[in-house]
């Protein structure tokens, strides 16, 4: 008997992102990884070489603009993350 796939998603989804909690070790990852990836992708655009077609560079410019972008958010993650585990460790201690 075929059962459609869609019967077994929920309408509604009990996720609730305020809940998400990341560890310390995470978040400094997380951090690290970003701070990488803007030194790595910056370099890179530092490091062309002249004599290309313009079509190279306007891909590895596309490539290292949404590269930063993505590097920012992990960061951004990150440092939440980070902050949120102080606040509950705050928490955890007085209570």
């Amino acid at each position: 008997m075929f059962i459609p796939m869609w019967r077994h998603i929920p309408r509604w989804s009990s996720f609730d992102a305020r809940e998400v909690h990341v560890s310390r070790k995470i978040a400094g990852f997380l951090i690290i990884l970003g701070a990488f990836m803007i030194f790595e992708w910056v370099n890179l655009g530092f490091n062309l070489a002249d004599g290309h077609p313009t079509s190279f560079y306007v891909v590895h410019g596309i490539l290292i603009a949404v590269n930063i972008v993505l590097a920012i958010v992990l960061g951004v993650i990150g440092w939440r993350g980070l902050r949120g585990a102080r606040v509950r460790g705050r928490k955890g201690d007085a209570g």
